[in-house]
C-alpha cells in the first residue's frame, strides 16, 4: 500500500479539524472549499492536457530524440502525455486494471521511437530506437568529402 494513500486523508481530516478548532463551522467551511479550489485546478489541468492529447494521433511525437532527452525517472505517466502531446501506444495486453508494468511507445515521422516501462504510474525505464541509416547514404557522404 503506498503511503499517499494513508497520508491525504489523514492530513484533510488534520486540517478540518484544525479549522473547526479555530473558527468553528465557518473555518470548516473555509477550508472546504480551498480544498475544492485545488481540486478543481488538478481537474481542469487533465482536461487540458488529455484535450490537447486527443488531437494527435496515438503514439505520435515531434522529436523522439527530444522526448528522450528530457523525460526523467520518476516521471509521473501524466508529465509525459504532456510533454508529448500525446497518448502513448500501449504495448501488450489491455487489462482492467492495468498491470504493472505499462509499457507505452511514442515515434516520430523519421520512424526514431521512444519506448517507455512505468511502474505505479511513473516512469522507470525509457530507451531510444533509431532507424539504421542506408549504407548508401554513408558511402556517398565519405566519397563526396
Amino acid at each position: 500500500m503506498r503511503f499517499n494513500n494513508i497520508l491525504i486523508p489523514a492530513v484533510t481530516l488534520l486540517i478540518l479539524f484544525w479549522a473547526y478548532d479555530s473558527m468553528q463551522w465557518m473555518g470548516v467551511g473555509l477550508a472546504l472549499s480551498a480544498m475544492v479550489t485545488w481540486l478543481l485546478l488538478h481537474y481542469t489541468r487533465l482536461i487540458h492536457i488529455f484535450n490537447k492529447a486527443s488531437k494527435r494521433p496515438i503514439g505520435y511525437v515531434d522529436s523522439a530524440v527530444m522526448m528522450h532527452v528530457k523525460i526523467k525517472k520518476g516521471m509521473p505517466l501524466l508529465k509525459v502525455i504532456a510533454l508529448t502531446k500525446s497518448l502513448g501506444k500501449k504495448e501488450g495486453e489491455l487489462s482492467n486494471p492495468p498491470v504493472d508494468p505499462e509499457v507505452y511507445t511514442w515515434t516520430d515521422s523519421s520512424d526514431s521511437t521512444v519506448r517507455c516501462v512505468f511502474m505505479g504510474g511513473r516512469l522507470s525505464v525509457w530507451e531510444l530506437h533509431r532507424p539504421q541509416q542506408h549504407e548508401e547514404i554513408s558511402h556517398n557522404a565519405l566519397e563526396s568529402a
